[in-house]
């Protein structure tokens, strides 16, 4: 699937609605439904925006928690308790809830950020800074991806007796 890719820049007008950049809503589309989880980030000054489906995948390691520990009250209480599902207007559009507003210190212009899975919403300045920031920190750790597994070879189309185990 698509990721969610590059920074797009927009308003953040007088009713506290931003528009989802178009790149961004035919991903969502991808996902099957439009509903978007919205929730501070718990380390940095930003806005976090989820598909559904990935805020739940994200979510289920919470299920192999004790229940009753402080580990897992504590991560449901950060995950769950400023989270917002939202879904955008017709025009591609969502009210962004005032204490999410002043979370990311939005005012009037907002960088939405893809992030593969997640889509982050940033103060622009601020955004211009954390991706300077994660360069150099990549750069300066000599940080990689780990490599892929090869991919098996293509079986023969018609195979012979000798193709098959």
């Amino acid at each position: 699937m698509t990721p969610f890719l590059g920074t797009h820049l927009g308003k953040l007008d007088r009713k506290g609605r931003i528009s989802v950049p178009a790149p961004f809503r035919s991903v969502l589309q991808r996902f099957g439904s439009d509903v978007l989880i919205l929730r501070p980030s718990h380390s940095l000054p930003c806005i976090e925006v989820h598909p559904e489906s990935e805020f739940q995948r994200l979510t289920s390691g919470l299920q192999r928690l004790n229940a009753f520990s402080d580990q897992q009250d504590d991560l449901a209480t950060a995950l769950f308790t400023e989270a917002h599902a939202l879904q955008p207007d017709g025009e591609g559009r969502l009210v962004l809830p005032e204490p999410l507003v002043a979370h990311a210190g939005l005012t009037d212009a907002v960088a939405c950020l893809g992030l593969g899975s997640l889509f982050q919403i940033w103060e622009p300045e601020a955004a211009r800074r954390r991706i300077a920031e994660a360069r150099l920190r990549v750069r300066e750790r000599g940080m990689t991806l780990p490599a892929p597994p090869a991919a098996a070879p293509n079986p023969p189309l018609n195979p012979t007796p000798r193709d098959v185990p």
